[in-house]
C-alpha cells in the first residue's frame, strides 16, 4: 500500500484527455493516491494543478511515473535524483537506460511497466 504522506509525481502530465498521463492522473486519484503533476503546458486535471517545474514540489515523492520520451527526460535528471523517490515507473515508450542506471546508483527502484495496468491489476 502507499504511504499517505507521500505522493506520485506524474512527469509529462497533459490536460489532453486522450493522453495516457491524463488517464493515469484520473485513475490514481480515483484509487485514492495523492498526486503532483509537472507538464510543459500547465493547466489542471480534476482540480489538481499541473506545475511547470519540479522545483515547486515540496511533498515527499514515493513514485515518479514517466510520460516523457528519453530525450525530454534529460532536463529532469538532477531533479528526479534530488527528489529521491522510492521508485520510478518507466511507462511504455519512456524506457531510458541512462536514467535507469542513475536511479539504481541512487537506490531508486525502477519498473518498466504501465501505470494504468498496475492500477487495474491492484499491483500499484
Amino acid at each position: 500500500m502507499h504511504n499517505s504522506s507521500s505522493i506520485t509525481l506524474i512527469l509529462g502530465a497533459s490536460t489532453n484527455p486522450d493522453r495516457y498521463s491524463f488517464i493515469a492522473a484520473r485513475r490514481l486519484l480515483a484509487a485514492g493516491h495523492e498526486i503532483a503533476m509537472v507538464g510543459k503546458s500547465g493547466g489542471e486535471i480534476a482540480g489538481n494543478p499541473i506545475l511547470k517545474d519540479v522545483e515547486e514540489i515540496t511533498t515527499p515523492v514515493d513514485t515518479i511515473t514517466l510520460y516523457l520520451n528519453p530525450a525530454n527526460q534529460v532536463r529532469y535528471y538532477d531533479a528526479i535524483i534530488r527528489l529521491a523517490p522510492r521508485r520510478i515507473i518507466f511507462n511504455p515508450g519512456t524506457e531510458n537506460p541512462e536514467l535507469e542506471r542513475m536511479a539504481l546508483k541512487n537506490n531508486i527502484e525502477i519498473l518498466n511497466a504501465c501505470t494504468l495496468v498496475l492500477l487495474s491489476t491492484n499491483s500499484y
